[in-house]
């Protein structure tokens, strides 16, 4: 009897306090408010509950939005300055004051609380700003909403070509699904790169087939840059009037086309140098008119031409020669002198036979005769 009743209120007890946290926390997360209402300044009690344990939430004040509708505006239309973060204790719950502003965008708003980390979970509180404008919502167009799912990557490599100046191509690859009640047949995205702080040059490209409500579907689409570019870029992915992802891209500086200029640079002078060289030598005049075996005669004949004269005095040269100065008559008589200043007078070949002397047989004889 005793052993039966224990075991009923184990049974009892156990779900209450032998539970996980989790297993404790309602399946689905809520969000109440303090207030419903509050002005610019002041602020509201958010608590929560049924979050994941330990997990960083953000709490923000949004416009243009909803319960049911969501934020469809995404973040632009919250007060991102006046945010909180949040995060939850070991049972999934939190507590915390959330200061009031005005949000971009004009009512109907809510107090938008979604995780920052971990899998995704968000809750839209209502909540009024007083003297804030308050608008309807803009009509959402029928049809199928794409929401990129994982994160986008950008494949491929560059190669030679590219490294001499070619445009560098790469492929975007994501995976979107459709988030709508209705099917979306070959969409239409627009493909945006941007460098530094230019606004993206968006380029549409349209993908073959068709992704029905709560199906997805892996993209590939290609992307590509002009000539010679290089440094920072970003590439951005867009459907409709919303930026889905954003990817950077690195790309290296082509310096193969900067080894062309600087070998440009060597060259070409050297070329236009050598061809002036042959063009001067074979255009020059005194070659034309030159011709072969006579230019060296010329020039010694101008050289010794320019050399000076060297003049003796007249009696000089008449005594060197053995004549008479001039003026003065021969003696009578006397034969004629024919004596040249490089013979002796013992061998003048103009004097007669029997003046030339007989060579001695008593003279010294040169050595070695």
């Amino acid at each position: 009897m005793f052993l039966p009743a224990l075991a009923l209120l184990a049974s009892l007890l156990g779900g209450a306090f032998l539970a996980p946290p989790s297993a404790r926390a309602a399946d689905k997360p809520t969000v109440t408010l303090s207030k419903s209402q509050t002005g610019t300044g002041g602020s509201v009690t958010v608590k929560g509950e049924g979050w994941r344990p330990n997990a960083l939430l953000m709490m923000l004040v949004c416009g243009q939005a909803t319960p049911a509708a969501g934020v469809p505006g995404g973040t632009n239309s919250c007060a991102n300055s006046q945010g909180r973060a949040v995060t939850t204790d070991g049972d999934g719950a939190f507590s915390k004051k959330l200061p009031v502003t005005e949000p971009p965008k004009p009512c109907p708003c809510v107090v938008h609380v979604a995780t920052v980390t971990g899998a995704k979970a968000a809750v839209d509180a209502a909540f009024k700003v007083a003297g804030h404008p308050v608008k309807p919502l803009p009509e959402q167009r029928a049809g199928g909403r794409l929401s990129v799912l994982t994160d986008t990557r950008l494949d491929g490599s560059s190669g030679v070509l590219t490294w001499f100046g070619s445009p560098p191509s790469r492929r975007l690859v994501f995976t979107v699904g459709n988030v709508g009640s209705a099917p979306v047949k070959d969409p239409v995205f627009q493909v945006g790169t941007s460098h530094g702080v230019f606004a993206p040059k968006w380029e549409e490209q349209q993908w073959r087939g068709t992704i029905a409500p709560g199906r997805k579907a892996q993209i590939k689409l290609s992307v590509e840059l002009p000539a010679g570019a290089h440094g920072d870029y970003l590439v951005s992915l867009r459907f409709g009037d919303k930026v889905l992802a954003e990817q950077p891209w690195g790309v290296g500086r082509p310096w193969g086309v900067t080894l062309f200029w600087v070998l440009l640079c060597v060259v070409v002078p050297a070329a236009v140098f050598r061809v002036g060289m042959v063009l001067v030598d074979r255009l020059r005049p005194d070659r034309r008119r030159r011709t072969p075996g006579r230019h060296r005669t010329s020039r010694v004949g101008d050289l010794t031409g320019r050399l000076p004269k060297l003049r003796l005095p007249q009696s000089a040269v008449t005594a060197e020669r053995g004549g008479t100065p001039p003026g003065s008559a021969p003696a009578p008589g006397a034969p004629p002198s024919t004596t040249l200043p490089w013979f002796s007078p013992d061998t003048d070949p103009g004097a007669p036979a029997g003046q030339l002397s007989a060579p001695s047989d008593n003279g010294p004889t040169t050595k070695g005769q």
